[in-house]
């Protein structure tokens, strides 16, 4: 039988509940101190694991400390700052021109809606809306691998495309809850819900998951 929306919320509550108790506020795993950083760190994040980046930022923020900087880099010299990120000449190329564009029209400061961070080079619905939430406290759902494979195995998306993973989560996550609500899907992910070897016999969300394996 087909769960209908309000017993879908239902289950989510729930859901939340938990990982409130283990997770609580849960932040950004990203390493930052500004707008900026945050900007940068997150589209270097692209195929790339939050605690790589964090290594490279630890130095690159020492060497690039504002917007200007970033934008009048030398593209080659970016690109070896950031190589180990992966597929750093694309990533290159789009900071340097998201900062260009961030001086030309917006004063050099980081846009505060969606409609004007999706303009920026490199920054999808991902970066937009993590940026928007844990800098501006603008509610937002941040659709990574975690939320796409997680909601997926909790039945809240039969979705693979991120902005309809999105949508959907949307309509059961409360939206104060939202940026919080992925962020805890990380640590939940990286914790029990493993890709290859997940941790089902000792998830503390296995009742509410239709996915769950040997229960």
């Amino acid at each position: 039988m087909r769960e209908n929306l309000s017993k879908k919320r239902e289950r989510v509550l729930k859901i939340i509940g938990i990982f409130d108790e283990i997770y609580g506020g849960a932040d950004c795993s990203l390493d930052f101190r500004t707008p900026l950083e945050l900007l940068i760190a997150t589209q270097l994040a692209a195929q790339c694991t939050d605690a790589r980046v964090n290594i490279v930022t630890k130095d690159l923020f020492k060497k690039y400390t504002s917007v200007e900087d970033f934008a009048n880099a030398n593209l080659l010299e970016l690109e070896q700052d950031i190589k180990s990120t992966g597929f750093y000449r694309n990533k290159a190329k789009n900071i340097i021109a998201c900062c260009k564009r961030i001086l030309s029209e917006y004063n050099g400061e980081i846009p505060n809606n969606l409609e004007d961070m999706l303009t920026l080079a490199g920054v999808g619905r991902k970066t937009a809306n993590l940026v928007l939430g844990d800098i501006f406290g603008i509610p937002g759902i941040v659709v990574d691998t975690h939320a796409t494979r997680i909601s997926n195995l909790l039945g809240l998306t039969a979705n693979k495309d991120p902005y309809k993973i999105e949508l959907d989560l949307q309509k059961v996550v409360p939206k104060e809850n939202w940026g919080k609500f992925c962020h805890q899907l990380v640590l939940f992910g990286r914790e029990y819900c493993i890709a290859r070897r997940p941790k089902c016999d000792i998830c503390p969300i296995a009742i509410y998951c239709p996915s769950r394996q040997g229960l």
